[in-house]
């Protein structure tokens, strides 16, 4: 494959932080990449670079020839006046008219799978996740050899995902996209870049892959520090001593010893981030809803809703864009007062509401006082912490905590905003899409978190993932109706294609022409071909079962080989497909036969 992109020597500092340091990396044509990496960590600057919006402060980016490029960033900057298919065909302007209606037509046929109904709706109507999918659109709707995608999946529904996912599934040129779905990542990439401490460090693999190799590279690093660190100590006990300064072979010693202290000092483990629990005590009366209903602009959201929220209830909402779902949380957090019922909660509830968009700090505040206008200490199982402590766990070390809050990433500020929300020791947790713009370790820790949480959660969110891994209970938000399901959205998905089959009318077969009276012939035999596969058949479909075993159990055994693996589920579904046709064959045979034995018998 030719190479699309070779980057050389590339650096950039932002300020004192060096995000890219002396990287070189190859992306080939047809590479499928998922970028990943803590906030901050220059995922987003990455794509800059490669995008030609942004220039390195050393080092080449070289792009291949006539390329052309496609590119969503996370924050797209769309002009209030346009339409919504204006919009979205500005992202990539067309060579020729020819072409611009065949992107037009692209255009809306994205924007409605992305929920848009007027394509002649302005821009300046639209919320900031709106604009995202027109943007979306815009960057999916004229064929690029390289599709640059910032966080694709943030402000869309579970549909939605689903149908980016097997959209970008398919896609033929070159993919490079950051994101933290980790289903997006599993189904869609064959190679991971992580980003972090200035270095990119590439894998050959899926996510699955990227996570067992990253496992064992942490490994090998940490006995190699392990055994430096050991024969640190011996070094050092020989140092004080006293060594003979004067010896030629003391003096190589002292050279190691030297060496090995770099070592050892340029190597520490990675900080870990932490989240304690620092929930308060919660009673016996927790939050209940009575006939809840709600209209606005006209429409009903939440129609006769009645539910009592148990102790450790781990809830989670889905629903399409626009169905009410964050109005369900304002209402049921008493920001929004209901059109009819009501809500009722207990004296010991103390809610946390994380929102879907950070409410505006000031920039020029430092993030240990943002931190500190919510509380000084908190008690945690642990013992009492500071602030300052408190925010280290969040990996915002002393050094970093005096700040400006307007130095974080978007990522970064999405943390700090959970570490206040979390200060204030709830113990009912309201959580609005709170895995947009959080990196894939602090979702792990926070899902981690939810886990021992000792209260309720209630979650919105469009993370399949993330429903999968905390939820035990979904409602689905549907024209007003809150309907009902047990277990994560593997389970909704399944629960819902039953009832949708289950409620689906039967189609009527139509009544036959009426065809003029034709005594059939009676079945006398086998023809020659239909013998021999009647003699036969049983040992051929025997014979694909038991190459679809031996399969299955060769893909479990090369599950670390994704190339290997690749070919031998081409051949399994090759091998099912003709277990498939062997098995049609049979039943027609076998009818064929009980005809003849019935001719034979005289039953016929």
């Amino acid at each position: 494959m030719a190479a699309a992109f070779t980057l050389t020597d590339v650096s950039l500092h932002y300020s004192e932080k060096q995000l890219l340091s002396h990287i070189s990396i190859t992306i080939s044509e047809g590479d499928k990449i998922g970028v990943v990496g803590r906030n901050g960590a220059g995922k987003s600057t990455l794509l800059r670079l490669l995008a030609g919006t942004e220039e390195a402060d050393a080092g080449d980016i070289a792009r291949k020839r006539g390329l052309t490029l496609a590119y969503l960033p996370q924050t797209p900057h769309l002009r209030p006046e346009d339409s919504i298919t204006q919009a979205a065909l500005s992202f990539l302007p067309a060579a020729n008219e020819a072409e611009r209606e065949s992107a037009a037509y692209e255009a809306q046929t994205i924007l409605s799978r992305l929920g848009f109904t007027d394509f002649d709706q302005r821009v300046g109507t639209l919320s900031g996740g709106q604009q995202m999918r027109v943007a979306l659109a815009g960057a999916l709707c004229r064929k690029a050899d390289v599709l640059l995608l910032d966080e694709p999946t943030n402000h869309i529904d579970l549909d939605m995902a689903a149908w980016l996912e097997d959209y970008l599934a398919a896609y033929r040129g070159t993919l490079i996209c950051v994101t933290h779905d980790r289903y997006l990542l599993e189904r869609v990439f064959n190679r991971i870049f992580q980003m972090g401490g200035g270095q990119v460090q590439t894998y050959q693999t899926d996510y699955a892959g990227y996570l067992e190799e990253r496992a064992q590279r942490e490994e090998m690093a940490a006995a190699t520090l392990r055994k430096q660190k050991s024969l640190y100590r011996t070094e050092l006990a020989w140092i004080q001593r006293g060594a003979r300064a004067r010896s030629t072979k003391a003096k190589g010693r002292i050279d190691r010893f030297e060496t090995l202290k770099e070592n050892v000092r340029e190597a520490p483990p990675e900080a870990q981030l932490q989240m304690k629990s620092v929930a308060s005590r919660l009673g016996k009366k927790i939050l209940s809803c009575e006939h809840l209903h709600c209209e606005l602009g006209g429409r009903t959201l939440v129609r006769d809703f009645s539910y009592t929220l148990l102790r450790d209830d781990r809830v989670g909402i889905v629903g399409g864009n626009g169905a009410g779902k964050t109005t369900l949380l304002r209402l049921l957090s008493g920001e929004l007062p209901p059109d009819g019922g009501a809500i009722e909660m207990g004296e010991t509830v103390r809610l946390g509401v994380f929102a879907q968009h950070c409410p505006p700090l000031d920039p020029d505040a430092r993030i240990i006082d943002a931190v500190r206008d919510v509380a000084v200490r908190v008690y945690t199982p642990d013992g009492e912490l500071s602030a300052s402590q408190m925010a280290e766990t969040f990996l915002f070390p002393s050094g970093m905590q005096y700040q400006k809050v307007s130095s974080l990433s978007g990522g970064e500020q999405r943390r700090l905003y959970l570490l206040r929300v979390l200060m204030a020791a709830p113990n009912v947790l309201l959580l609005d899409e709170p895995t947009n713009d959080l990196d894939i370790e602090t979702l792990n820790v926070l899902e981690d978190y939810l886990d021992s949480f000792q209260g309720a959660v209630i979650a919105v969110s469009h993370d399949r993932y993330f429903l999968d891994r905390v939820t035990r209970k979904l409602f689905a938000l549907e024209d007003g109706e809150l309907i009902p399901y047990i277990g994560g959205y593997a389970d909704y998905l399944a629960d819902r294609a039953a009832r949708e089959a289950a409620a689906a009318p039967k189609p009527e077969k139509p009544a036959a022409a009426p065809q003029p009276a034709r005594e059939k012939a009676p079945v006398k035999r086998f023809s020659f071909k239909e013998q021999r596969d009647f003699d036969t058949i049983d040992g051929v479909i025997a014979e694909l079962e038991g190459k679809l075993s031996d399969l299955a159990k060769q893909i479990e055994a090369n599950s670390a080989d994704y190339e290997k693996v690749m070919a031998l589920m081409a051949e399994q579904e090759q091998t099912q497909s003709a277990l498939d046709t062997a098995m049609e064959r049979w039943m027609y045979l076998q009818e064929r036969y009980e005809e003849i034995q019935a001719v034979k018998e005289g039953k016929a």
